[in-house]
């Protein structure tokens, strides 16, 4: 699936007759705080590594990944983004009978119906601030041999405490979940290793992204991690050179500034933070949205009264700011937006166009 996606300035900006850098993207989840300081240099002084092909498997950051969450290399397998991999894995389970927790992420979907497979879903509850019915979920995930959960759930911001997923997981053993913890690093969450709490359950594999927490989307690196036999068979399905060298070489030297990394991490939710608190402060007696409290880099609006998303993005787009437009998502509908933090001058250009809009259409 190609289309439906946030971060398309390039359309924008021809649309708007004006260079893609002057686009404020609030519609791409990354890191409002930027990349990780020297990852650029370092990279430029790697240039170089274009000239060659880079290892077919990705051993060297397999390795790497594994040692510095302490588990081994066979439940590891990279791939070009997460995204990547959970295309590969309905193929690899060979998923028959799918179930996406949402509203979510609307690639698991495409996933399976590229395995043939049309998913069912189980949408959270506006009224219970979208958290999934785990009770629910428990009593209908035995029925289908493939679970798809979002944890931080994208676009809510979401958090569903890890004990509760392994109590849900060790409940129903026949059935394989897919837990995508892309936005996890954002969350602060004490269960940033893979060993916590249920790294070692046979019907679990979790996806973590290195892109959006050190905004290097463009590169594309994406982990699995699972027991060994699941990591085997999704391995058959691995594409040769799958992580290009430039790739690797961000990996290599995020973990060799693992304390750099860490703080750079710390200083980001400490933002993002801040910045949350302002948005929802701001509009916190608007009678024209209401803000979902996120743990994550992006926040879901409901818009009340005549508003939709199409107008709200469109009045934004005018002023060359990008939101997501969330009518597509399963379970949502025209009356929500989703916004990904930027800088905070960046985040209070946009309060104010969105309270000037709200107030005087």
């Amino acid at each position: 699936m190609i289309d439906g996606h946030g971060g398309n300035i390039y359309e924008l900006a021809r649309a708007q007759g004006c260079d893609p850098a002057d686009i404020i993207d609030m519609s791409s989840n990354v890191n409002p705080c930027g990349t990780l300081p020297g990852i650029k240099a370092h990279l430029a002084q790697r240039i170089a590594a274009i000239e060659s092909l880079p290892e077919v498997d990705a051993g060297t950051i397999t390795g790497l990944f594994a040692r510095h969450y302490g588990i081994g290399p066979e439940n590891v397998t990279p791939g070009n983004g997460s995204t990547q991999l959970l295309y590969a894995l309905p193929r690899a389970l060979g998923t028959c009978r799918a179930l996406i927790v949402g509203p979510t992420y609307a690639d698991y979907d495409s996933a399976c119906r590229q395995q043939g497979v049309t998913p069912d879903y189980l949408i959270a509850a506006e009224a219970e601030g979208f958290r999934p019915d785990l009770e629910r979920l428990a009593s209908l995930a035995a029925q289908y041999d493939t679970v798809f959960i979002c944890n931080p759930n994208n676009p809510t911001g979401v958090m569903t405490p890890p004990s509760l997923l392994a109590e849900l997981f060790t409940a129903c053993p026949e059935t394989v979940f897919c837990v995508d913890e892309s936005y996890l690093p954002f969350a602060g969450e004490p269960a940033q290793s893979p060993r916590q709490p249920y790294f070692d359950l046979p019907n679990l594999v979790r996806m973590t992204s290195m892109s959006k927490i050190f905004k290097i989307p463009g590169l594309r690196i994406g982990f699995a991690i699972a027991r060994a036999e699941l990591i085997a068979r999704l391995k058959k399905f691995a594409m040769p050179w799958s992580v290009n060298s430039l790739a690797c070489d961000a990996v290599a030297y995020i973990f060799q500034n693992r304390s750099k990394a860490d703080r750079f991490i710390d200083v980001t939710r400490e933002f993002l933070a801040r910045e949350r608190d302002a948005i929802a402060n701001r509009f916190k007696d608007s009678p024209h949205i209401r803000w979902f409290p996120s743990c994550t880099s992006f926040m879901l609006g409901q818009l009340k009264g005549p508003h939709t998303a199409a107008g709200v993005c469109r009045a934004l787009a005018d002023r060359q700011i990008l939101i997501r437009n969330c009518t597509n998502f399963q379970g949502l509908s025209d009356n929500y937006i989703r916004v990904s933090l930027k800088n905070s001058a960046a985040n209070q250009r946009f309060n104010d166009i969105l309270s000037d809009f709200l107030e005087v259409t």
